[in-house]
C-alpha cells in the first residue's frame, strides 16, 4: 500500500457481523485548506460506526484523510464529504463523523452528521 494521500477507502471483511460493536477513531492531526483565504484549518474527525459486513482498513482511513490537506473547502463539507465517502464504502448500520475545528476568527466550530439509527450502545456517547 502506497504512503501517498489517496481518495480511496480500503476495507477489510467484519468477523463479527452477527453482533452491533462500535468502531471509534480520532484523527486529531486533520488538516485542509480554508477556500476563502487559502490558509490551513487544523481539526479532529471523530468517526464512530457499526460495522455490517465490511471494516475501514486504518492505514487507507489516514491516507484518504490526508487527501483533503491540499483541498479549498468548509468544514461543513469536510464532515459530510467523509461520512458520504464511507457510508458509501462500508454500508455501515451506523455512522457518525464529527468535525472539531480549531478557532478560526474567534469561532470555534463543531460539525456532526450521522446516518442510520443510532445504537444501543451505551459507549457511543461517553
Amino acid at each position: 500500500m502506497s504512503t501517498q494521500a489517496c481518495d480511496k477507502i480500503e476495507t477489510f471483511d467484519n468477523r463479527s457481523p452477527d453482533r452491533d460493536y462500535l468502531i471509534r477513531f480520532d484523527c486529531p492531526e486533520f488538516t485542509c485548506l480554508c477556500p476563502k483565504t487559502g490558509q490551513p484549518d487544523f481539526a479532529t474527525i471523530k468517526i464512530n460506526y457499526v460495522p455490517d459486513h465490511l471494516c475501514v482498513e486504518l492505514k487507507s482511513l489516514k491516507l484518504y484523510l490526508w487527501n483533503f490537506r491540499d483541498q479549498g473547502i468548509f468544514h461543513e463539507d469536510v464532515v459530510n464529504k467523509i461520512a458520504d465517502h464511507l457510508k458509501e464504502t462500508l454500508t455501515p448500520r451506523y455512522i457518525q463523523v464529527i468535525g472539531d475545528f480549531m478557532v478560526r476568527g474567534g469561532i470555534h466550530t463543531v460539525v456532526e452528521t450521522s446516518f442510520g439509527n443510532e445504537p444501543n450502545i451505551a459507549c457511543l456517547n461517553p
